[in-house]
């Protein structure tokens, strides 16, 4: 947890006065100098997000930038573990991107409520964690580390379209304001 903690102090301003710091998703994301990617499309008969109540479900994310697979291989073979967390972080990214484009606007998200990671390793491999580190750290520079998030992590033996991994994940949503005009 002290890792977690170390990433947020680092990225985080301290607060001023007595006035709180109130971070959104969408303050926090612009303060990292991160640009969210075009949504990613569904690659067969499915959408790619769907809310019920105050729960927004994400189909799996690839590490896909414009559209083709950013990184391709399996873990333990021919990729790192650095080339795995930045898969992660990438697919990440399209998760905020699919999220934004459902909800029309991320500071809806309230957090992450669960992140499953299955990554394409070999027989061998065992830093399935470490790899699933690099979208749990993105979220938790998004959300902080008091939001936390439940984590299952798994091998593979393949995956869609030869991606080293792909992760579903489950948001809490503030529900969408209702218009008072009549």
């Amino acid at each position: 947890m002290a890792k977690t903690y170390e990433l947020m102090e680092e990225h985080m301003p301290a607060p001023s006065g007595n006035n709180p710091v109130v971070h959104t998703p969408s303050s926090r994301i612009s303060e990292l100098g991160i640009v969210l990617p075009a949504p990613p499309t569904p690659l067969g008969a499915y959408v790619e997000s769907s809310d019920a109540g105050n729960l927004l479900f994400l189909s799996g994310m690839l590490p896909v930038v414009n559209r083709k697979l950013a990184i391709s291989g399996r873990l333990g073979e021919n990729l790192s573990v650095k080339e795995g967390q930045e898969a992660a972080r990438i697919a990440s990214l399209n998760a905020l991107a699919a999220a934004k484009q459902h909800l029309g606007n991320l500071d809806r998200l309230k957090k992450l409520v669960k992140l499953t990671v299955l990554i394409a390793t070999t027989e061998q491999f065992a830093e399935h964690a470490p790899v699933a580190d690099g979208a749990s750290d993105l979220f938790v520079q998004i959300f902080g580390p008091e939001a936390g998030h439940v984590r299952l992590v798994y091998g593979v033996q393949s995956l869609p379209i030869g991606a080293p991994l792909i992760i579903d994940v489950i948001f809490e949503i503030e529900p969408a304001r209702q218009s008072t005009a009549k």
